[in-house]
């Protein structure tokens, strides 16, 4: 999640090419890692505040009809390259096979206001392999819509490298950025951790909510993300089960 831009950039790198992924077997039943939306979601303070509601509703009318007036990074959201890079795509033109495939859950328990450096990433298990979509789980999704919720952990920009160079094809994590928490952001912050993923092709999906039940496990992961055109991200509902 970024608030407004300071130093628009360029520096689109392409879309990896991952191998193949084998055919999963599912060890388990579906986990929703999405928060619900509504009026009262978590919203920094330069985003304007959503609505929902009823346009028409029964029985008055035939129909019951909702409009939904928000920006797309809200709630459980995807992030596109074109979000903090001037010639990267937008959500409509990022491959299909983005949103889904072999994945991995990884459980830590960082401070509030700390970094997840890539000591922390080499040290969890299972092993992330090419291609793999990786999603952080905290604990923190227990702080959805409270103040402490933007006093989040952060990574490192080494961290950041670290994901590019393993292959990760897309980084999810239950807080609200991967970027330093807002009270920490100094002048002139430019989003480094979000220009260095997606840059390289690597998706960000921030405000997932709570895998605890997952645990540490290779997954399968489906991201059903909205076809906006020229959209710089997108609401998501997630999805992730225990694969082998």
């Amino acid at each position: 999640m970024c608030d407004s831009p300071h130093h628009p950039s360029k520096g689109w790198a392409g879309w990896p090419v991952w191998p193949s992924s084998a055919a999963m077997t599912p060890l388990g039943g579906w986990h929703d890692l999405s928060h619900t939306l509504h009026d009262g979601i978590p919203v920094p303070k330069i985003f304007p505040k959503p609505s929902f509601g009823r346009v028409l509703s029964m029985p008055e009318h035939i129909l019951n009809v909702t409009r939904i007036d928000m920006v797309c990074h809200l709630g459980t959201h995807i992030d596109a390259p074109a979000h903090v890079l001037m010639d990267g795509p937008t959500i409509e033109a990022v491959p299909q096979e983005y949103f889904h495939g072999p994945g991995i859950v990884w459980q830590l328990r960082p401070e509030p206001l700390s970094a997840i450096t890539a000591a922390h990433l080499q040290s969890l298990s299972p092993t992330v392999n090419p291609g793999d979509m990786l999603f952080l789980s905290t604990g923190w999704a227990s702080l959805f819509g409270k103040d402490d919720y933007f006093h989040n952990p952060y990574l490192t920009e080494d961290a950041a490298d670290w994901l590019v160079e393993h292959g990760v094809k897309c980084i999810g994590m239950d807080f609200v950025s991967p970027e330093l928490p807002f009270s920490m952001r100094p002048p002139g912050f430019d989003y480094p951790i979000h220009r260095r993923l997606l840059g390289a092709g690597v998706l960000v999906i921030e405000n997932l909510a709570d895998c605890a039940a997952i645990g540490n496990a290779r997954v399968e992961i489906i991201c059903g993300a909205l076809n906006i055109d020229e959209a710089d991200g997108s609401p998501a509902r997630i999805f992730a089960r225990k694969a082998a």
